[in-house]
């Protein structure tokens, strides 16, 4: 949902992650991958505007940035 919302495709947040193409591909796919792999990940998508939100009854989720925050 972060990457859609960002209009980025695979190969662009893998590039702002410094990881491979195939490693979103599996994260999207729900795929284990190495909690410091998912954190680099992360803060790729923070960076590039995107707040995580914690779950909170409704489930965990995301939704981007306020301009100036």
């Amino acid at each position: 949902m972060a990457r859609a919302a960002l209009g980025l495709g695979v190969r662009e947040v893998a590039a702002l992650a410094e990881v491979s193409t195939n490693t979103i591909t599996r994260l999207e796919r729900g795929d284990a991958l190495y909690p410091r792999t998912v954190e680099a990940i992360r803060a790729a998508l923070e960076v590039a505007g995107v707040e995580f939100i914690p779950e909170n009854g409704g489930g965990p989720g995301v939704r981007l940035k306020k301009a100036g925050a």
